[in-house]
């Protein structure tokens, strides 16, 4: 059975400590997707008055991160979740708070069959990075694995 969805979000923040500071918040979270928002906030401002980019990489990243637990976390004792490679493209200059909205590419359901058979399953997480006025500003892509724990 996946987490509880409010205990993600409550939890989130303390598990990993840049969405506390970044005070990254959450805007939905269900089994197939996760919207967080970066406030807008000039200490993490760039040189032209935006959002830094390694600010909007950790969001779109926390977003993926908590997608990944909504659907896994209650087999943390079988496998480690690990993101193995990210792409992300800056499309436009974002000003003010972005949101990141992650979505799966594949059903839980198909990803965990693959680890139960004792595979070790890769997934795709795709991001949007959105201004206020719902402009596309940056596109991410995490390919994530469930790393099976060793058995002692």
């Amino acid at each position: 059975m996946p987490m509880d969805l409010e205990a993600v979000k409550v939890g989130f923040p303390q598990a990993v400590p840049m969405v506390a500071t970044l005070s990254l918040t959450f805007d939905e979270l269900d089994h197939q997707t996760a919207s967080m928002t970066l406030p807008d906030q000039s200490a993490y401002h760039n040189h032209v008055g935006g959002p830094h980019a390694g600010a909007m990489f950790t969001l779109a990243e926390s977003a993926s991160g908590a997608l990944v637990l909504a659907n896994f976390g209650d087999r943390l004792g079988d496998a480690t979740p690990l993101a193995v490679e990210a792409t992300i493209r800056y499309l436009k200059l974002a000003m003010g708070p972005v949101t990141a909205t992650a979505r799966m590419m594949r059903s839980g359901e198909e990803i965990l069959a693959e680890l139960d058979r004792g595979g070790r399953p890769e997934f795709l997480v795709e991001i949007d990075l959105t201004s206020s006025d719902g402009t596309v500003t940056g596109q991410m892509t995490i390919v994530w694995t469930l790393k099976p724990n060793k058995r002692s």
